[in-house]
């Protein structure tokens, strides 16, 4: 069978209806995700253990039912429940049921089977005492009621059974989800192809760490962040390298990218000045619409297609690019890649600073938790300031309608973490 193809994205997917100008960063949101599909084939069928951080193309139901069959969670004695209150003696049957080696004897009333944690419950055998509430002689056992019917025992089926719906397509495995599919006997899984994500830097004054520069040229800080996000998001990040401001380069790099990539990332150059031949290639032999977002930092974020491949160009300023690529970018690639969109989700903490705010525009600031538990911002709101980057641990939303905030006033904090963590569905 061949693998599944999606169609290509339109070349106008990406055009703001006439007399947009300023956009909020919800709408600009609302606007991308419903813009995008998925890009990626689905066509690889790989083992569990080599599906983590991938991608299901199809809806997963349970090949067998987890547990299997009844069985012991304690080690201890096996009987029929339930038992009154007061002193109970029965009985022991010859024999123990284990792990892996179940009961063969027979277990009569009255009477109960030494059983092991794990162990199948014989038939019969319902309900279970743990060993330290026991006395215990060679050929019985003495213990105190009452014990309902079913203690200490795990059911058949009480995480999953046979044929139920244990994920839905478009969610990315993690650690925890291969372990609940190896329980169900799923052993491999459809998946999407890795999206391949291209990141090109253009500048003349732009130079590769470990060169010699001028007081005028800076080094590329923007694509090592850039390509080594990537790989943190499961995506398989190509390195496009950088080219210096001429058209022919440009175009040359980005032919190279979108005969590699399913998407290109570009870090500068999509503005409107004399140098910015991102934009201006994309113009006249692409496709390409700068959406001006009412956001601070990043406020310009070029969205366009070059040769059938999307691209989204972000600002040239380290902190706008960061910032532009973990609200847009990043749930942006996930449904490229056959993954859900999903919001991070944040929580309200006191303020342990001053801000007064332009009203009609959100603000994003570097921010980390203190150790009173208010947060803290970096005292420099420079978009060229990295290591406020590094300094902090996450980002303080102020929404449209904020306008000044002083200190224990509850403000939205996202961690990092949190808005990197993997997309998952909410379905199960």
């Amino acid at each position: 069978m061949n693998p599944i193809q999606p169609p290509p994205l339109k070349n106008d997917c990406f055009a703001l209806p006439p007399g947009v100008d300023w956009t909020p960063v919800e709408e600009a949101k609302a606007r991308l995700r419903s813009a995008l599909s998925t890009v990626v084939a689905a066509d690889q069928t790989v083992p569990i253990e080599h599906a983590r951080d991938r991608i299901l193309a199809v809806d997963i139901a349970a090949a067998r039912s987890n547990p299997p069959a009844s069985n012991s969670a304690v080690d201890g004695y096996g009987f029929k429940g339930p038992v009154e209150a007061g002193a109970q003696i029965m009985e022991l049957a010859p024999g123990r049921a284990a792990a892996g080696v179940p009961f063969e004897g027979h277990v009569g009333p009255g009477q109960a089977v030494r059983i092991l944690t794990g162990a199948i419950l014989p038939a019969g055998i319902d309900t279970v005492v743990l060993e330290e509430d026991c006395t215990v002689e060679p050929d019985r056992i003495a213990f105190q009621g009452p014990l309902k019917a079913g203690a200490n025992t795990r059911n058949a089926g009480e995480d999953v059974t046979t044929d139920s719906p244990i994920f839905k397509a478009g969610r990315r495995l993690s650690a925890t989800d291969l372990a609940l599919l190896a329980s169900a006997g799923v052993a491999e899984v459809l998946v999407y192809s890795r999206l391949r994500v291209g990141v090109l830097s253009t500048g003349d004054e732009i130079r590769e760490p470990g060169q010699s520069a001028s007081d005028w040229q800076i080094y590329d800080a923007n694509r090592l962040m850039l390509l080594s996000m990537l790989v943190d998001l499961g995506f398989e990040a190509i390195d496009l390298g950088l080219v210096e401001d001429r058209r022919e380069a440009v175009r040359d790099a980005l032919n190279q990218g979108a005969s590699q990539c399913d998407l290109i990332l570009t870090s500068g150059g999509a503005s409107a000045g004399d140098e910015d031949h991102v934009s201006a290639i994309l113009k006249a032999e692409g496709q390409l619409t700068s959406w001006r977002i009412a956001l601070k930092p990043g406020r310009p974020l070029a969205l366009g297609m070059w040769a059938d491949t999307p691209l989204i160009g972000l600002p040239g300023n380290p902190v706008a690019a960061w910032v532009c690529t973990l609200v847009f970018g990043r749930p942006a690639m996930e449904v490229l890649a056959g993954g859900h969109w999903r919001e991070p989700r944040g929580v309200v903490l006191p303020a342990g600073f001053t801000k007064n705010k332009r009203r009609g525009r959100a603000e994003y600031l570097r921010a980390r938790i203190s150790e009173t538990g208010d947060v803290e911002v970096f005292p420099s709101e420079g978009s060229g300031r990295i290591s406020s980057i590094s300094w902090s641990d996450g980002l303080v939303e102020l929404g449209f309608e904020a306008e000044s905030i002083e200190p224990g006033t509850s403000v939205r904090y996202i961690s990092y973490a949190e808005f990197l963590r993997p997309s998952q569905s909410t379905d199960p």
